[in-house]
C-alpha cells in the first residue's frame, strides 16, 4: 500500500494543498532513533531524514519501513565509525543539518561526573559526542528525561553543556510538555538545541495544558502558562478527542489492518487518519479474569483505589492509598493520558480506556503519542507496546524541527534555500 501519510499530514498542519512542496528539503540524523518519533516529527516538518541507528532490531524494522528514505543500521552505535558513515552518505563537514538523538539516560555517571568522558557508563553519550565531531551539523537535537538535571546535583548535565560548547555550539536547554504542542499526552522531556550560529529558541507552546512538573528545574525551565495564554491558546487535545473515532473492540478482537467504521469526530483524529481508510496495530488483548474483574470496578479517571480490597493483588493490600497513583487506571476521556508506558499492563499504569472495558491498543498508545495511523509497528506486540512507550511525541518532535528550520534559514539561508527536492521518505 502506498504511504500517504507525509504529504497529506503535512498539508493539513500547515493549512494548503501546495504547503509539503513549498519547504525545501533539510537533512538530518537520527542516533538512538528508536520507532522513528524524531524522524517523522521532522518528516512531517520538511526534512530528509538520511540515517538511523538503534540497537533493538524490531525498532530498526519499524524505522526502515516507515523511513525507506533512511539507512537503517542496527548495532552498538559504539560499534558504528562515523567517519564510514559520513563517506557512506556523501556529506562533507558542516553539511549535515541536524543531528538528533537521545542517549539512554542509564550510561549516565552518578558517582564520578568529573571523569564523565572517561567513565565506560557513558559511553552512549560519548558515542553522540563522536558523530557531532565528524559532521560538525550546522545543529542538533539532543533530548533525554528531566531527571538527568538532578545526577551528581547537576554536574553531569554541566559537564555535557561543557562538551558540547568545547564543540562550538551555542547550547540552548528547556524541559518542554508535550501536550504544549497538541499531544494529548502528559511527557515531559529534556530538550538541548545546539547551533553553530547563534542560541536557538525552544517552541513556544500552541495550546493550553498544564502538568505537574515534580522534578529539578521544574519552575525555572518549562514555560509557565498562564490565563490569558488558556485564552489565546488552542485547548489541550484530550483522551476522547484523541482516539474516539477508532474502531471499538471487545477483548480479543482487532487485527494488524482495521478499517475505520466510524467518521473522524475532531481535528486531531482527522489530522491523524489514513487516507487509504485502514489504521493498523489496532488488536485489543485479553486480560486475565482477575484484571478483568478488577477493571470493572475502576472509574474514569480512578485507579486501584477503586477496586474492592478483597480484589487488589496481595501486595497492593498494603499500599497507601497515596501510594501508586496511576496503577490500575482508568482513562478520564475529557483529560489528558498519562505518560505512554512501554508495557500495557495495569500493574503499571493507566491502561484501561474509559468507554471500553479492555486496555489500549498499540494503535491507541500510537494516537497519544501522535503518530499518524499510516505509521505500522512491526515485531511482536510486546516489542510495538515498548517501542511506542519509548518514542518522543511525534508532534512534539516535528514543533522542535520547525524550530530549527526557522533558526537555520535565518543564520545560514545559503544552506537552506537550494533547490534540493524535498524527501519525505
Amino acid at each position: 500500500m502506498a504511504k500517504k501519510s507525509p504529504k497529506s499530514r503535512l498539508t493539513l498542519l500547515e493549512g494548503g494543498a501546495g504547503a509539503a512542496t513549498a519547504l525545501p528539503a533539510l537533512t538530518s540524523i537520527d542516533l538512538f532513533c528508536g520507532a522513528g518519533g524524531i524522524a517523522e516529527g521532522f518528516r512531517e516538518a520538511g526534512y530528509h531524514c538520511l540515517y538511523g541507528n538503534d540497537i533493538m532490531p524490531e525498532a530498526i524494522q519499524t524505522f526502515a519501513a516507515n523511513h525507506p528514505g533512511a539507512i537503517p543500521d542496527c548495532r552498538s552505535v559504539e560499534d558504528v565509525d562515523p567517519a564510514e558513515i559520513r563517506a557512506r552518505l556523501g556529506l562533507a563537514k558542516g553539511e549535515l543539518d541536524v543531528l538528533v538523538g537521545g542517549p539512554p539516560c542509564q550510561g549516565f555517571s552518578i558517582n564520578a561526573p568529573e571523569r564523565f568522558m572517561s567513565d565506560p557508563r557513558n559511553k552512549l553519550f560519548r558515542h553522540y559526542e563522536r558523530f557531532l565531531e565528524e559532521f560538525e551539523p550546522k545543529a542538533f537535537l539532543f533530548e533525554n528525561v528531566p531527571g538527568l538535571l538532578s545526577l551528581a546535583d547537576g554536574k553531569v548535565f554541566r559537564q555535557i553543556i561543557k562538551v558540547f560548547s568545547q564543540l562550538g555550539y551555542k547550547v540552548t536547554a528547556k524541559i518542554l510538555f508535550a501536550a504544549h504542542y497538541g499531544v494529548p499526552q502528559e511527557r515531559w522531556r529534556l530538550i538541548l538545541l545546539g547551533s553553530k550560529f547563534d542560541e536557538v529558541a525552544h517552541p513556544v507552546p500552541t495550546h493550553y495544558a498544564t502538568g505537574r512538573a515534580n522534578f529539578r528545574g521544574g519552575n525555572t525551565m518549562t514555560f509557565q502558562l498562564t490565563d490569558l495564554d488558556r485564552e489565546v491558546l488552542k485547548p489541550a487535545v484530550t483522551v476522547s478527542e484523541a482516539i474516539g473515532d477508532l474502531p471499538r473492540l471487545e477483548m480479543g478482537e482487532g487485527s494488524d489492518e482495521v478499517g475505520y467504521t466510524m467518521p473522524a469526530h475532531s481535528d486531531y483524529s482527522r489530522t491523524m487518519r489514513n487516507p487509504e481508510a485502514v489504521t493498523f496495530n489496532h488488536h485489543a488483548a485479553k486480560l486475565s479474569k482477575q484484571n478483568a474483574e478488577r477493571m470493572k470496578h475502576v472509574k474514569p479517571g480512578g485507579s486501584w483505589r477503586d477496586i474492592p480490597h478483597e480484589l487488589l493483588p496481595k501486595g497492593m493490600q498494603r499500599a497507601r492509598k497515596s501510594d501508586h497513583t496511576k496503577r490500575y487506571g482508568r482513562l478520564k476521556p475529557d483529560g489528558l493520558s498519562g505518560t505512554v508506558l512501554t508495557k500495557c499492563d495495569p500493574h503499571w499504569g493507566t491502561v484501561f480506556l474509559p468507554d471500553q472495558d479492555r486496555t489500549l491498543t498499540v494503535r491507541e498508545a500510537a494516537r497519544f503519542q501522535s503518530f499518524p495511523d499510516t505509521y505500522k509497528f512491526l515485531g511482536s506486540r510486546v516489542s510495538q507496546y515498548e517501542q511506542v512507550g519509548n518514542a518522543v511525541p511525534v508532534l512534539m518532535a516535528r514543533a522542535i524541527a520547525l524550530t530549527l528550520r526557522e533558526h537555520l534559514t535565518a543564520h545560514a539561508p545559503a544552506a537552506v534555500t537550494d533547490d534540493r527536492e524535498l524527501a519525505h521518505g
